[in-house]
């Protein structure tokens, strides 16, 4: 899929098939996706064994950092808790227990029961993107950004995952501000193939580009 779209940009670059300014930026927007590559490597996201597991890291790195969420994970691990049936049919107690590290642990318990139960009825299922998106945003606690998480990273959606550090990412390298998350998620849509792996890849780029700068320059 990448091949073909370096491909195709070389092609429009040459013999222009639609607005300059949307090619340039599509350009644009995927060399910086290369420098990124090049400069941190392929980051392998989401780092779980399962995909239940990354419904579950999505609820708990909600306000905390992830080293706090992979003790709450190592919790449920540990006591072969980290499954759907697990999760539904322990006490609230216990689960508060597990994930404590988490921080907001009874909020997150809740959360978590109430994604559990969602991903249970729409795993496997073959629904529309937006028909999917549309029943994760209705759970309780869950804004577009997790519920994008669980759609690129659990469920194999091609979806761009918005968050902080991409905002500043697109402030500093691609000159574009915007004032909703969807108009920063359609416009990495429109500007990079609907690849999965890609999609995913990016954004953890960007995520650790993110940290780098907050302990360093973090330049490119």
């Amino acid at each position: 899929m990448v091949r073909r779209y370096l491909h195709t940009v070389k092609i429009r670059g040459s013999i222009p098939r639609g607005p300059i300014s949307v090619i340039f930026m599509s350009t644009k927007v995927f060399s910086m996706y290369k420098k990124l590559l090049q400069l941190f490597g392929s980051q392998r996201w989401w780092p779980a064994d399962s995909s239940y597991e990354v419904v579950v890291g999505a609820i708990l790195t909600q306000n905390t950092n992830w080293k706090n969420v992979e003790k709450a994970v190592a919790n449920m691990k540990r006591e072969n808790k980290l499954t759907e049936k697990a999760v539904l049919e322990m006490p609230v107690e216990e689960l508060q227990r597990l994930i404590r590290p988490s921080g907001f642990y009874r909020q997150k318990t809740e959360r978590l029961k109430l994604a559990t139960g969602k991903w249970t009825e729409l795993n496997g299922k073959s629904l529309p993107l937006e028909t999917l998106r549309k029943e994760w945003l209705s759970v309780k606690g869950i804004g577009k950004e997790t519920a994008d998480s669980i759609l690129l990273y659990a469920m194999g959606k091609p979806i761009f995952v918005i968050d902080a550090y991409t905002r500043r990412f697109c402030k500093q390298y691609l000159n574009n501000e915007f004032k909703e998350y969807d108009e920063y998620r359609h416009f990495f849509e429109k500007n990079l193939p609907p690849d999965v792996k890609l999609f995913r890849e990016y954004h953890a780029l960007i995520v650790t580009w993110g940290k780098e700068k907050r302990n360093g320059p973090g330049e490119i």
